[in-house]
């Protein structure tokens, strides 16, 4: 497991020491294909524990389709083929044996439009356990509130888990399907612009938690918005046409790119 030393993005007056980072997710090489299209091209870059990275780039760039790579959620697509590595904790997800089932409860997802069951907020978090074969209420309604209290919406909802989840707003549903991902207590947590769809204090609302959710998650996020790329990441990686151009710490992409394809696009010269 590659170990490499980092510096927290803090301003100079709240600087944490430096500390150890962990890659958790490690790609070599990584290729993808949609039947004879080659739509990834040679992906390398490692993506720390416990840190939050963002992939940025134009619409159609392949960053989404990296994100699914991930968990493997492209394996439904038909004609869809991976070539490379991609690992988590150095064992490949694409390795012979691989359970599928078990890597998607390790690598949660989060998708751009909020997408809760036709069910009570209770039921839609304890859905994933219950499919685990958990029965025990007591186990379940733990579960429930841990996860609802890391999504920050406990309190919005705790008197009212019975009812719909369809009746909560954009933002709280987004948010409830953040805590169902998070009820399976999964290491990797995959947003695939998730506050794309919200208003600016949904958004905002989102922002807060992806940057709390970090404690205890690797997140990667999809986002079209730089602006929030800059609030909430450590790392940022820069997508075009299908080639990772550019990765690095966060305040280096922004503010001193090392590629002018890199400079143009967060400048807004295109995009």
């Amino acid at each position: 497991m590659q170990v490499t030393l980092g510096i927290d993005r803090e301003s100079p007056k709240t600087a944490r020491p430096k500390t150890e980072t962990i890659t958790k997710v490690e790609v070599r090489n990584f290729a993808f294909f949609y039947g004879e299209s080659k739509v990834l091209h040679d992906i390398n870059l490692d993506i720390p524990q416990n840190r939050v990275t963002a992939l940025i780039g134009p619409s159609g760039c392949g960053k989404s389709t990296f994100l699914r790579s991930i968990n493997r959620m492209n394996d439904i697509i038909p004609g869809a083929r991976a070539v490379g590595r991609i690992a988590i904790d150095g064992a490949d997800v694409y390795g012979a044996g691989v359970d599928v089932v078990s890597l998607r409860r390790r690598v949660g997802m989060v998708f751009q439009k909020s997408n809760p069951f036709p069910k009570s907020i209770y039921d839609n978090v304890a859905y994933g356990l219950r499919i685990g074969g958990v029965r025990d209420r007591r186990r379940l309604d733990e579960v429930v509130e841990r996860s609802l209290t890391r999504a920050a919406l406990w309190t919005e909802v705790k008197d009212r888990l019975n009812a719909s989840a369809l009746a909560l707003s954009g933002g709280q549903q987004q948010r409830l399907c953040i805590a169902r991902a998070l009820a399976v207590d999964p290491e990797v947590l995959l947003m695939d612009e998730p506050a794309s769809a919200l208003d600016p204090i949904a958004t905002q609302k989102i922002e807060e938690l992806v940057y709390e959710l970090k404690e205890n998650y690797t997140i990667v996020i999809v986002t079209h918005n730089m602006q929030q790329a800059a609030r909430v990441s450590d790392r940022t990686g820069f997508f075009m046409l299908g080639k990772l151009v550019e990765y690095d710490e966060t305040n280096a992409i922004f503010m001193n790119p090392k590629e002018k394809l890199t400079e143009d696009y967060i400048t807004g010269r295109f995009g």
